[in-house]
């Protein structure tokens, strides 16, 4: 693990600072070439998916198909540990509730003065893709984060992209999980690859309206590439955590937790902040003893931040914009009122960031790279878009119509006014 201290410049430059520290070069290699893969998958479709994948995913075992065979979710399902199914089904069913509670599909209607109507409705989309990572880890979580509230939301059709392993086969756990779900249009492609397949349509795979989903800096700058011609839920990249420790903190539990998000890879930035002085010295001992005695952590970059008091603490946090924050100190309840930006805020000493990893009930799909500034957790609203419509009776049309030609005039577009002027002519 990298570590490395951070003097206390005020929150906004404290931030900067760390963040570009642990990001530094993390998206060099990455963004020169999404351009080529985006114009090979929009030129070549299948053949350039499938090359792809082959060369950096199935490398054992060729695909000479993008399809997972529709027997092969509920094969998987019945043959995964019953302790492990029990489990996804009962993150499953919190998942559900918590993406219920957010629905609103109510139509609207504001009266205006003037007599016209304005009514605002939600409708979902027509068809979304889940993206669930694979490479270090099988991500069945994932599937069930971004598939439940596209269920809830009302999604149709419903896809799922996951990287094969060498052998040519979507893991069995993600298979497992997407039967769960009833997803029965499968896909075995990851990375950047995948996001313009599931964008731009190929001979196999139709483009769908959103895409939703984590993954490492490809999977996002690719996301970012396709925006416009689908939609996304955010730029929820390699993950992040920010502890904020208190004097009653065990330096223990916290060191865990920043571990068990290094886990994800070396990419995305941890942070650790205290008051004090000993603390936040019993935290950075504890996270570079257990870093170095568990395989898989990597070479996570971890920045540690003495601040002047907790309120700092909570500036810097706003600053930095982490996706996931956890406030361990013993009025934790308080201070997470005064959280603006973090993506998921877990308060209290017992709130590790792995119950809302699983089971929580809350979705672990979050803003990274500080997209918490202007979006949040996944949700079913990602898969819902609004449409207005606006009814103008006939008096209403004669009272507005004036106003209308006097801004399109003002403007330079004489012919709008003349649209409205029209109908007020005829009351």
């Amino acid at each position: 693990m990298r570590v490395k201290r951070f003097e206390w410049q005020g929150a906004e430059r404290t931030a900067v600072s760390a963040r570009r520290w642990a990001e530094a070069e993390a998206l060099e290699e990455v963004t020169g070439a999404i351009t080529k893969i985006e114009s090979d998958v929009r030129m070549r479709g299948d053949e350039a998916v499938l090359e792809l994948t082959n060369r950096f995913d199935a490398t054992v075992r060729p695909l000479s198909s993008l399809r997972v065979d529709a027997g092969e979710p509920a094969a998987a399902l019945s043959s995964v540990d019953p302790e492990l199914r029990q489990a996804l089904e009962l993150a499953a069913s919190n998942i559900r509730q918590v993406a219920e509670a957010q629905k609103n599909a109510r139509p609207q209607t504001v009266q205006l003065p003037q007599g016209q109507a304005v009514t605002i409705r939600e409708v979902s989309v027509t068809s979304a893709a889940v993206y669930a990572p694979g490479g270090r880890a099988a991500y069945p979580s994932t599937v069930l984060m971004c598939a439940i509230p596209a269920q809830v939301a009302g999604v149709q059709r419903l896809v799922l992209a996951s990287p094969p392993n060498p052998q040519g086969q979507v893991q069995q756990t993600v298979l497992a999980a997407a039967e769960l779900c009833g997803i029965d249009e499968i896909y075995a492609m990851g990375g950047a690859q995948a996001i313009f397949a599931l964008a731009h349509g190929t001979q196999t795979v139709g483009r769908v309206a959103v895409v939703a989903g984590p993954g490492n800096n490809w999977v996002q700058e690719a996301k970012k590439r396709a925006f416009g011609f689908v939609g996304i839920d955010s730029y929820a990249g390699p993950s992040e955590l920010m502890v904020v420790a208190g004097h009653d903190t065990d330096p223990e539990w916290a060191a865990l937790d920043l571990c068990a998000q290094a886990e994800h890879g070396g990419d995305g930035p941890l942070i650790a902040v205290a008051v004090e002085e000993a603390v936040l010295t019993a935290l950075q001992e504890a996270t570079e003893r257990m870093a170095a005695e568990r395989p898989g952590i990597g070479d996570a970059p971890l920045a540690v931040v003495q601040v002047p008091d907790l309120t700092d603490a909570i500036a810097l946090a706003n600053a930095f914009v982490p996706e996931h924050l956890e406030l361990l100190s013993g009025d934790a309840a308080l201070l997470a009122d005064q959280v603006t930006t973090a993506g998921c805020v877990f308060a209290g000493r017992y709130s590790a960031t792995a119950f809302g990893d699983y089971l929580a009930g809350s979705n672990h799909v979050l803003p990274t790279l500080g997209a918490g500034r202007f979006s949040g957790p996944l949700g079913p609203g990602v898969f819902r878009r609004k449409i207005a419509t606006v009814e103008v009776p006939r008096e209403a049309a004669a009272k507005l119509a004036p106003y209308v030609d006097t801004i399109a005039q003002a403007e330079g577009f004489p012919v709008h006014g003349e649209s409205a002027m029209i109908r007020a002519k005829d009351v």
